[in-house]
């Protein structure tokens, strides 16, 4: 059976839903397929007893494309910003987390030495322009600025937060430089998950026109030898529907995207740079927090993330508690053990044990689909040079942001490149 529409959209997470409604709203009829029973990708939600757990710990960075995009769109993002009872751990113990003036003067987890060092290197840290620092690593970037070994801990620590990648050597100081700039700016967990996100973007889909395809498993796209340039015709199903397109954007991985160009050695290559960053994460809900002040801590000493997102989100039923605690993954370590992470939650918040009501467990959670080795501007797509119509939008597409970011920036682009391609074409 065949299928006729302008563009194919496969992947129905918050890119794909994103770049879906910017197109239908920009007049192109458009088709989404997503082969899984449910929308959103990695920005799924699950109630379980009124917990609402997200597949880790997530957070909106507020400068970032993100919100601009779901702004544009008129998403709603309701939720709060972190802030009070956060600590840094080292050696299974607590210390006040230096993020401002007083707590730096207050904190024990530097000295006199430590805290001159940190406040000028926090300083420089802001003012300094990402784009001169590309390549260089972040290890080669604190090489230069930092001498004491506690406050390069403790700047690893906050690189780790922002991006949510452990491994220093390899990340590119340019790309995480502004990462950590855009943290500064805040982030906000929101109400009842991620997954309100993604119900407004499917119903604006379902608004603007778009056909939302679930349990949709695409085998291939097809294009046609063109010279030069090879050009899209559409996809086929694994049940042998073809959609027929002008258009084919692919909204995942690029191992997903791989799958659907078989033999492309283009493709291949963007696989064979792609690390994925990965983080184990425990996502605990709890019926009462044994201690209601200690709200967040970051691992200094090792890879360490807890955080109360109930604190400051509606993420939990009256009276309880919503906990995510990570271990950043970096290098050959691919997963972690539960046992480890729950000692470091017995470090934020001894006696949790005694008020579980769930929880969940994932060892080797990918967070990222490609480790930004080098500057954003060397990413691939979102438009496929060599495939005349293919485009792709996702966490490793595009030169503007990380995690989410990207993938809502890469989205706008497809929107805007097909926008100017049209008014060319008409003109």
């Amino acid at each position: 059976m065949k299928k006729t529409t302008d563009v194919v959209v496969v992947g129905g997470g918050l890119g794909g839903l994103a770049v879906a409604v910017l197109l239908a709203r920009g007049g192109k009829k458009v088709t989404l397929l997503e082969k899984s029973k449910h929308l959103g990708g990695r920005a799924h939600t699950t109630e379980v007893e009124g917990y609402h757990f997200n597949l880790g710990p997530h957070a909106l960075y507020l400068g970032g494309a993100a919100g601009r995009v779901l702004g544009k769109l008129g998403v709603p993002m309701p939720g709060r910003s972190p802030g009070e009872g956060s600590f840094a751990l080292r050696g299974n113990r607590l210390h006040p987390m230096p993020a401002g003036a007083v707590s730096l003067l207050m904190t024990d987890l530097l000295g006199a030495a430590g805290k001159l060092e940190f406040g000028r290197v926090m300083t420089g840290l802001m003012k300094t322009e990402a784009g001169e620092l590309e390549g260089r690593s972040v290890s080669g970037w604190l090489d230069e600025h930092v001498t004491r070994v506690e406050v390069r801990e403790v700047l690893e620590a906050f690189f780790r937060v922002a991006t949510y990648c452990a491994d220093t050597s390899a990340m590119a100081a340019d790309v995480a430089v502004e990462q950590f700039q855009l943290a500064r700016k805040g982030v906000r967990y929101l109400d009842g998950g991620w997954i309100g996100l993604v119900r407004a973007l499917a119903g604006m889909a379902g608004e603007a026109g778009v056909e939302v395809v679930g349990s949709a498993k695409v085998e291939s796209v097809v294009r046609e030898a063109g010279g030069i340039q090879d050009r899209v015709r559409g996809v086929r199903l694994a049940d042998g529907t073809e959609y027929e397109a002008e258009t084919v954007v692919l909204a995942g991985g690029p191992r997903d995207v791989a799958a659907l160009l078989p033999g492309d050695e283009v493709v291949a290559g963007w696989v064979a740079e792609a690390k994925p960053v990965k983080a184990a994460t425990l996502d605990v809900g709890l019926s009462k927090l044994p201690k209601p002040r200690a709200l967040f801590a970051l691992g200094t000493d090792r890879p360490w993330y807890v955080s109360v997102h109930s604190a400051f989100a509606k993420l939990a039923p009256e009276g309880g508690a919503m906990v995510h605690v990570a271990k950043y993954l970096g290098g050959a370590e691919e997963s972690a053990d539960e046992a480890e992470l729950e000692g470091v939650l017995d470090v934020l918040q001894p006696g949790w044990r005694e008020h579980v009501v769930t929880k969940r467990f994932l060892p080797g959670l990918t967070v990222m689909n490609a480790l930004p080795a080098r500057s954003l501007e060397k990413r691939p797509g979102p438009r496929v040079e060599h495939v005349r119509g293919l485009y792709v939008v996702g966490d490793w597409v595009g030169r503007e942001g990380l995690l989410v970011d990207a993938s809502l920036a890469s989205a706008e682009t497809v929107s805007r490149l097909l926008g100017t391609e049209a008014g060319a074409r008409a003109a």
